[in-house]
């Protein structure tokens, strides 16, 4: 058998045929195939919530958390890394490891969150590490960043722990390794926020090539209605190079309701050429508290239609994936269903501030139908 003569075999016709839709499939940046579908969780607060004594069940019994979801339907999970945090022992790489570790041996995929920050980053507040906050050349600085997220794959790489996808930066509406908070609609200066970003990307394919792990890369914004204003100024800036436009959708800070979603991103998918995932976003299932920690999410939070109820959040969870799957969105990921009640602290309050949104009740932390989404064939 010299091998496969498909002209031999079949009309001409049919083989050109056949190679057209092939390059078709491969080239646009429509809807996806089956396999693809995100359903996602971040899951940055679980090493974290059992050290400080929380357990999770399912059907009265405790279980691992990461096998709760992943049995649940998740194949996707959502990582946080900070530079040098002073203030936690949590999100470092060694915490990250420990996590990767957990979702690979669940069988799920792995988006790994640059942060670029020692503390939470997101609009206005892109802080520069305490390591770098004497740079001021954007040259050197972008090297720094460069050889940080090279060096962090690295060490994931020589651990068998090398993530699917790499998120350079975090929300980054506003430009990246600020010494200040600014306004969220503070300007850009493009021409420095270019290498920064750049520096980034450019380190996850030099390591994808070199080691021959092809990580994808995305690039994150807060709220859909700042999407096409960051995205325009980036490209015509010189940031090209990326694979996945991801977005934070929380119903409490956008001014776009649910029912223009699908074709928000029905439209960033025509545009732009790459998938769009809700990277972020969640829903309360109860307006009460567990704890004395305050809620972030409360009746400002709510659509009308989907009350803050079990059997409400599931209905929104289920609309917003069948919308962004209709338009050819990859799936979405839902932020903190583990960040449940437990004796410790944060800077803000004894508890969480976020139990009343996560995906296990306040009974016996069992995980509830909230998560429906995550099986879910829309």
């Amino acid at each position: 058998m010299t091998g496969l003569n498909v002209t031999k075999s079949y009309p001409v016709f049919l083989v050109i045929l056949f190679l057209i839709i092939l390059f078709l499939v491969i080239d646009a940046g429509g809807p996806v195939r089956a396999k693809d579908v995100w359903r996602g969780v971040d899951l940055s607060y679980v090493n974290e919530m059992e050290d400080c004594g929380a357990v999770y069940r399912v059907n009265g019994k405790a279980r691992d958390p990461y096998t709760i979801f992943a049995d649940a339907g998740a194949n996707i999970v959502r990582l946080r890394l900070w530079h040098t945090p002073d203030w936690t022992g949590y999100s470092t790489l060694a915490d990250v490891k420990k996590s990767i570790h957990r979702a690979r041996q669940n069988g799920m995929r792995v988006l790994l969150d640059f942060h670029y920050s020692d503390d939470w980053a997101h609009p206005g507040k892109q802080l520069v590490p305490s390591a770098w906050e004497e740079i001021s050349d954007k040259r050197i600085m972008a090297r720094h960043i460069y050889d940080y997220t090279l060096a962090v794959l690295e060490a994931l790489h020589q651990e068998s722990l090398v993530p699917d996808y790499v998120q350079v930066g975090n929300e980054i509406n506003t430009q990246l390794m600020l010494h200040e908070e600014v306004a969220e609609d503070a300007p850009i200066d493009w021409s420095q926020n270019v290498w920064l970003v750049n520096a980034g990307i450019a380190a996850v394919r030099d390591f994808s090539d070199k080691t021959g792990n092809p990580v994808q890369v995305m690039l994150h914004i807060a709220q859909p209605e700042n999407v096409e204003r960051w995205f325009d100024a980036a490209i015509e800036a010189g940031i090209l190079d990326f694979d996945l436009i991801g977005i934070s959708y929380y119903f409490k800070w956008s001014r776009w309701p649910l029912a223009r979603i699908g074709d928000a991103i029905g439209h960033f998918i025509e545009k732009y050429r790459k998938d769009v995932v809700i990277v972020e976003t969640a829903y309360p299932w109860t307006l009460q508290a567990n704890d004395s920690a305050a809620n972030l999410l409360g009746s400002d939070s709510l659509i009308a239609g989907y009350p803050a109820t079990v059997e409400g959040q599931r209905e929104l969870l289920l609309e917003l994936m069948r919308s962004v799957r209709k338009a050819g969105g990859l799936g979405i990921v839902y932020w903190e269903p583990a960040w449940v009640s437990t004796k410790c602290t944060t800077r803000w309050g004894q508890g969480s501030h976020w139990e009343n949104a996560a995906l296990f009740d306040y009974q016996n932390s069992q995980l509830h139908a909230g998560a429906d989404f995550l099986s879910a064939r829309p």
